[in-house]
């Protein structure tokens, strides 16, 4: 039996959570660099929170330069167990509307200049991501959001693209038609794959704003358009975060799925030819599995 300590990444304002007890704001050092933005910890309802501003305050950070690995490895230093992204997506469904969610279950990865894996030369591992979130956190997610009214579609794939543009017609036909993806969006990924690699349990709260670029009804993206639902989610996306304590628990038990134990057998490199370097910025990421039996 361990506790349960829940981290959020999201926008500016999803961290402003009513009822949070102890709150301040905490400067992380992590070795892979500095993370976005300092942490505003504290307690709600008998559960410890974190919540971590994915761009910075004040929106500092592109998607493309957003520290994922720091922000994962902040996390993980700050006792994390369970990690809840929200995040701004633009829909391919009809029946996913602007101000509605989707808990998302899949991603296509298609960013091509960040850093995806606290893993390298000197210390190999190759952990699964065929199922990138965790059920039991997205299970919360769902019931969180159900109960706040908030209309939610469970299940859905996410196309991560690099931006900072959004995508051209053809791109957002192609993702829609043929590949067959529901929402889009630029900042899940690397940050599932590194969630999984750090053994935390992670699940994503996409929040539609628009369209994207293929509706003919709706035409091009239009940032004022975004930036006035994103408002309305923010609140929608609050109420949702302040039910998961409830939901999930001072205690938890083992991920049912497996998600804290996702390095058991993941490492490849032979003990005598790690880099001692490295291993010792894998501390908080790997230290389960890498500290001497």
């Amino acid at each position: 039996m361990a506790d349960t300590k829940i981290g959020v990444i999201g926008g500016s304002g999803i961290y402003e959570i009513d009822g949070l007890t102890d709150a301040e704001w905490t400067q992380v050092d992590s070795p892979w660099g500095p993370p976005s933005d300092a942490i505003l910890t504290g307690t709600l309802d008998g559960v410890p929170m974190a919540f971590l501003p994915r761009h910075g305050r004040g929106h500092v950070h592109s998607p493309t330069t957003v520290p994922y690995r720091a922000n994962i490895d902040a996390l993980k230093r700050l006792g994390v167990t369970d990690v809840i992204s929200v995040s701004a997506c633009g829909s391919f469904r009809e029946e996913m509307a602007p101000g509605d969610f989707v808990i998302v279950d899949q991603f296509i990865d298609r960013t091509f200049a960040r850093e995806k894996s606290f893993f390298g030369t000197g210390c190999v591992a190759h952990v699964s991501v065929a199922h990138p979130t965790c059920p039991r956190l997205s299970d919360a997610c769902e019931t969180a959001a159900r109960e706040a009214e908030i209309t939610v579609r469970r299940g859905g794939t996410y196309l991560a693209m690099e931006g900072p543009q959004f995508s051209s017609l053809a791109e957002s036909k192609m993702y829609r038609d043929v590949w067959g993806c529901d929402v889009i969006g630029m900042t899940n990924m690397p940050e599932a794959k590194l969630a999984r690699e750090a053994e935390l349990c992670y699940a994503s709260v996409a929040m539609i704003t628009d369209y994207d670029s293929w509706h003919p009804d709706h035409g091009a993206v239009e940032i004022t358009d975004i930036i006035r639902t994103l408002q309305g989610n923010a609140d929608k996306a609050r109420t949702l975060v302040s039910r998961l304590p409830f939901l999930l628990g001072p205690e938890r038990l083992p991920c049912p799925h497996s998600c804290d134990r996702a390095l058991e057998h993941a490492i490849m490199t032979a003990p005598e030819k790690r880099d001692p370097a490295l291993l010792a910025k894998l501390d908080a990421v790997a230290g389960r599995v890498l500290q001497p039996s």
